[in-house]
């Protein structure tokens, strides 16, 4: 069995969207692109370093995998991302889209299908890699809703966007998560990792 981990940048107000630049994603009139970069600090790196540290295939939706294939393909071997270059290019890429005729352009690209959320069930069925999300607000939001996350990690830096692509929405399943492990980056980014654990659990404060 394949462990799904959902990975994402959010804001304090649950945005996602755009976190790497100010053209990455203007749908809807999205102003703030690029609103990590100015916390962006070694303990980040170091999160991130941890996160792509074990072997992975990506779980990409289609916005994300183009902006994805625009930009790694085409980074420099000696860049400071060169390594992670490295990784993305050479892994398999799970797309949900309804066009696998452009997946061509990025190679290791793998359309997920008609039903993306049966491709995933099936896809943790087996042995191999961790599958790991990067952005995708679209389809992290149903697989959530589908309750096939093992872990979610997350990366909540000290702003407030007001609208913009969220990670939750009402669809979610109600699921309980065990906090595994959480450091505060000297800019203030809560960087955490929930690991699944079983059913909500529910109490009363009231007095007998």
């Amino acid at each position: 069995m394949r462990k799904l981990i959902v990975s994402a940048f959010i804001s304090l107000d649950g945005v996602m969207q755009a976190p790497g630049g100010p053209d990455e994603d203007r749908s809807d009139g999205f102003a703030f692109g690029g609103w990590t970069v100015p916390h962006a600090d070694a303990a980040f790196g170091e999160a991130m370093g941890s996160l792509f540290a074990e072997p992975f295939e990506l779980l990409l939706g289609r916005r994300t995998w183009e902006i994805f294939a625009g930009h790694w393909p085409h980074m420099s071997d000696d860049g400071d991302d060169a390594g992670l270059a490295r990784q993305f290019n050479a892994t398999t890429k799970h797309v949900a889209t309804h066009y696998p005729e452009i997946l061509s352009r990025w190679p290791g690209s793998i359309a997920l299908g008609a039903d993306a959320v049966a491709a995933v069930r099936a896809l943790k069925s087996q042995d191999g890699p961790t599958l790991l999300t990067q952005g995708s607000s679209t389809l992290v939001q149903q697989l959530l809703a589908s309750d096939v996350v093992d872990e979610i990690r997350l990366l909540t830096f000290p702003v407030l966007l007001g609208r913009g692509k969220r990670l939750f929405d009402d669809a979610a399943r109600p699921a309980a998560f065990r906090l595994e492990s959480g450091v505060v980056s000297p800019d203030g980014i809560v960087i955490t990792r929930y690991v699944r654990a079983g059913d909500v659990v529910t109490g009363s404060y009231a007095l007998e």
